[in-house]
């Protein structure tokens, strides 16, 4: 473990929230991953009298057709983790590979590179998200594929503002001098430099992308019934009878949704704090 990653690690674990935060979201993660191993229901098919209210059986009750509510929802959890993982992972696969290439070449690249940028960030990125939903048909990979290439943008113009700053200093003035390659001087000199505003952004995208998937779901253009999302479930609790008398329909897919998004942002503000300098005093 070098000095540099050591001083990363003592920065983080000062924010207590954070680490807090890390604790809980683990958890839930330990949770989604194992869930066949903690409920022995299906979270598809009835497995109790419809509506039961929370019991020893069923800790959180069972839906309109008797599925188990702690079932589904630790599927769901599952399913939200892997869209917000997975549309993170390609727009910021796509957004650093676009903005290095933006801030290290210049000219044409980078005014096609940029002006892509602008259009696509000057429509909202919900109705972005609403458009490509009501045009592809609903389901995972398609969820998957629109938010992550909907979030891209903005990797790519905080990915270009530091290869900008970057390509003025010396050790990387001194490579091109002496003649290094460009794919040498992107991935192996700029790109490890980038890293944590990326990582950091890239949190900020996970979270985003949790909650847009719990949106689309809501209103049916996400993740499709039989297959249980935090989204999906929340669509449940439409009416007023059932907000005011069956809370267990609602409430716990509503607090995981807020855990989760609460913890993936107290980290990434420690880590923001964690790779700045001045960050943390």
């Amino acid at each position: 473990m070098n000095r540099s990653f050591r001083m990363l690690l003592r920065r983080f674990s000062r924010h207590k929230m954070a680490m807090y935060s890390l604790v809980i979201l683990l958890t839930l993660i330990l949770m989604a991953v194992t869930a066949p191993l903690i409920t022995p229901y299906s979270p598809t098919r009835p497995s109790g009298k419809f509506l039961l209210p929370p019991d020893s059986e069923h800790l959180l009750g069972t839906d309109r057709i008797g599925r188990d509510m702690f079932t589904r929802i630790l599927y769901a959890m599952r399913v939200s983790l892997m869209v917000g993982f997975l549309a993170t992972l390609i727009s910021t696969c796509l957004g650093v590979t676009l903005g290095l290439l933006s801030g290290y070449f210049g000219g044409p690249a980078d005014r096609i590179i940029m002006g892509i940028t602008d259009i696509v960030m000057s429509f909202p990125t919900i109705l972005l998200v609403l458009v490509a939903a009501a045009i592809f048909k609903p389901g995972l990979g398609s969820i998957v594929l629109i938010l992550g290439f909907v979030d891209w943008p903005g990797v790519a113009r905080l990915v270009r503002g530091n290869v900008l700053s970057l390509r003025e200093t010396n050790f990387i003035k001194s490579d091109i001098t002496a003649g290094m390659p460009g794919r040498y001087i992107l991935f192996s000199e700029i790109q490890p430099n980038t890293i944590g505003p990326v990582l950091v952004y890239a949190t900020n995208v996970f979270a985003i992308s949790i909650l847009d998937e719990a949106a689309l779901s809501f209103i049916g253009m996400g993740i499709q019934p039989p297959t249980p999302s935090l989204g999906n479930i929340l669509n449940g609790a439409e009416s007023l009878s059932v907000l005011t008398g069956k809370p267990w329909l609602w409430l716990p897919a509503g607090i995981v949704i807020f855990l989760l998004v609460i913890c993936i942002n107290f980290v990434g503000d420690a880590l923001r704090d964690a790779f700045d300098p001045h960050g943390v005093h």
